[in-house]
């Protein structure tokens, strides 16, 4: 038996429930509480579909013709079903529901499937999880069952015919009791264990299994009752299939000849790309180039961005220099380029001279370097609690959503890691040295501004370190250097002053 954990979610009211969700939301004011059914078409006239539950007590069970239930009950509404409208709320479902655990996907027509393996202790354990769950169901006006059980099969078979909100560590021992059809078999195949007096899962699993194999060696894996019997158990593999959710904006080209580059069909895929983004004030912040090969082989190539942008000259510049790396094989006949995440990116007036805004262009730039360099390459300050220099900043992603710390211009851009030490040759008392040696070269100081005194901090420097004055230094040759001078003389500490440089201004 493996680790994994299941939540299986059955929704056995998703037609009437999401019925009743899109007349409110028209301001129609039906209730549970009227006598409604909707009737979908069947081999001899309309049959009900689903029903309220003040329309179930009249009468109007699924499955029975809306003809008898009318004669049983006049004053029953009766509305169209909309199973479309159904999956695609269900499909939507299928994705919200990771909020919970990272892969999902849409079970039948009337469920969901959820893995938490791991999970569960973000929630407060497993039964938190699953109270969790139902009430975030209750707040969307649908009623679930749940089952959780370390198989796919095992877990739907106690959400439909288990108790409230099951848990199962071992399967068996929880499944024995339910009838057969909790091994999601066709009608047809429950009627022939009915007729083997095979009613429980318990009796399936007890009689030997070499008479079963050949009365249902013909029938189809997904209908027979040993292998859903050895799924539900763990005997057998049934791996969860998690789709992505589709891209909000894409564009594609299907192209009638395999080609071997992409680059010709990039601007137009862009520029449709863009457009749609235009059209819904959105931008956005990752995109994904995807070409499909002829050998059934896909090759993706992903970018990121600073900010939401959807300009085409400024997209299409990402990707230069990467598509050499894709592999045609045998050359592609499908691109599609997708827009992966996306945010609001409201219409930008230019300044009076056609300009970008100064932070426009800044982006720009981190994502045109982040697209040649790498993301690992490129990285920014970010602001720490601390009056020390060196621990004011560290490096950090150049995407990262922090603030920047503002600049100040008493500060270079660049400090040195460690700091250099400088022979001094002639200094000025309580001020700069007049000229030192640094790196085998003697510069002589020409202007100076300071000193400013940083002291240590106390609370985490070791006992006897020395503080610091900083001087702002231009040289005869125009040089703009920060130095420091270490400690003072006879203040205990140590002997005398030593003098660094620690940065370089621009």
């Amino acid at each position: 038996m493996t680790g994994r954990r299941i939540v299986s979610i059955f929704l056995p009211r998703l037609a009437i429930e999401s019925w009743l969700h899109r007349r409110a939301r028209q301001g129609a004011a039906w209730t549970d509480t009227v006598p409604l059914a909707l009737a979908a078409p069947g081999p001899h006239g309309p049959v009900i579909h689903a029903a309220t539950r003040t329309g179930e007590e009249v009468g109007a069970r699924p499955g029975a013709r809306v003809v008898d239930c009318r004669s049983i009950c006049p004053e029953l509404r009766v509305e169209d079903a909309q199973p479309a409208q159904d999956a695609a709320r269900l499909a939507r479902l299928a994705f919200w529901i990771r909020r919970w655990g990272p892969f999902s996907a849409v079970d039948d027509a009337d469920g969901l499937v959820l893995d938490i393996t791991g999970t569960a202790h973000l929630f407060g354990g497993e039964p938190a999880l699953l109270t969790d769950i139902q009430a975030g169901f209750a707040r969307a006006g649908l009623t679930c069952r749940l089952g959780l059980a370390p198989t796919r099969g095992a877990a739907w078979a106690l959400a439909r015919f288990g108790p409230e909100r099951a848990i199962c560590t071992d399967p068996l021992p929880a499944l024995a009791p339910l009838p057969v059809a909790a091994l999601r078999l066709s009608p047809q195949t429950l009627l022939l264990l009915h007729r083997l007096g095979l009613k429980t899962i318990g009796d399936l699993a007890a009689i030997p299994r070499l008479p079963l194999m050949r009365r249902f060696s013909r029938t189809a894996p997904a209908d027979n009752p040993l292998i859903r019997l050895d799924q539900a158990l763990g005997r057998a593999a049934e791996p969860l299939d998690a789709p992505e959710p589709p891209a909000e904006f894409a564009a594609e080209a299907r192209l009638a000849e395999p080609v071997m580059d992409p680059s010709d069909w990039l601007p137009g895929l862009t520029g449709q790309l863009c457009a749609g983004m235009a059209a819904q004030d959105r931008g956005c912040r990752r995109l994904c180039l995807s070409v499909f090969r002829v050998d059934g082989e896909r090759r993706d190539i992903r970018v990121a961005l600073a900010a939401p942008a959807r300009d085409p000259a400024h997209l299409l510049r990402l990707f230069q220099g990467r598509l050499d790396r894709l592999d045609p094989g045998y050359g592609f006949d499908l691109i599609r380029l997708a827009a992966e995440a996306v945010e609001p990116l409201a219409q930008a007036q230019p300044a009076l001279d056609g300009s970008a805004p100064e932070a426009l262009a800044l982006s720009r730039l981190v994502d045109r370097l982040v697209a040649r360099f790498g993301a690992a390459a490129i990285s920014r300050p970010l602001p720490q609690d601390s009056h020390i220099p060196e621990r004011s900043e560290i490096p950090g992603p150049p995407l990262d959503d922090s603030p920047a710390p503002p600049a100040r211009p008493d500060r270079p851009l660049r400090l040195l890691t460690p700091p250099e030490e400088i022979q001094v040759l002639y200094a000025i008392p309580e001020g700069p040295p007049a000229q030192f040696i640094w790196r085998r070269q003697t510069l002589r100081v020409a202007r100076h501004a300071g000193p400013e005194r940083i002291a240590p901090e106390w609370w985490q420097d070791r006992p006897g370190t020395r503080l610091r004055d900083y001087f702002r230094i231009e040289d005869d040759s125009g040089r703009r250097l920060w130095i420091y001078r270490e400690g003072l003389a006879q203040d205990g500490r140590g002997g005398a002053p030593r003098w660094f440089l620690h940065g370089i201004f621009a």
